[in-house]
């Protein structure tokens, strides 16, 4: 199993940024890929970011691309975030989630409020 926990929320100005973080225990991080999802009131789970076991290959929601950067640091057991030129829209719960493809080994955090108003 794996324990995820984040943090880095906050109340930010629109144009600005913030770093998320992702720190995990338990089973081998390094073993899993990571994601990071969003989600606001009413609506579905929306998938942000994704980065593959190594760090090697990343993926993007189109909402995001050139603005927001996904990483992860396995010797530290952490993953990352960088959310920058935040624009209202970007409002919402984000969670952390890692798992192993094929394997139906899914784990999610306990989810950071990011909220982009003036």
């Amino acid at each position: 199993q794996v324990q995820l926990v984040e943090s880095g929320g906050g109340l930010v100005q629109p144009g600005g940024s913030l770093r998320l973080s992702c720190a995990a225990s338990g089973s081998i991080f390094s073993n899993y890929f990571v994601a990071w999802y969003r989600q606001t009131p009413g609506k579905q789970r929306e998938l942000v970011a994704a980065v593959t076991s190594s760090g090697g290959s990343t993926n993007y929601a189109d909402s995001v691309k050139g603005r927001f950067t996904i990483s992860r640091v396995n010797a530290k057991n952490m993953a990352y975030l960088q959310m920058n030129s935040l624009k209202p829209e970007d409002t919402a719960a984000y969670y952390c989630n890692a798992f192993l493809p094929g394997m139906g080994s899914d784990y999610w955090g306990q989810g950071t409020q990011v909220t982009v108003s003036s």
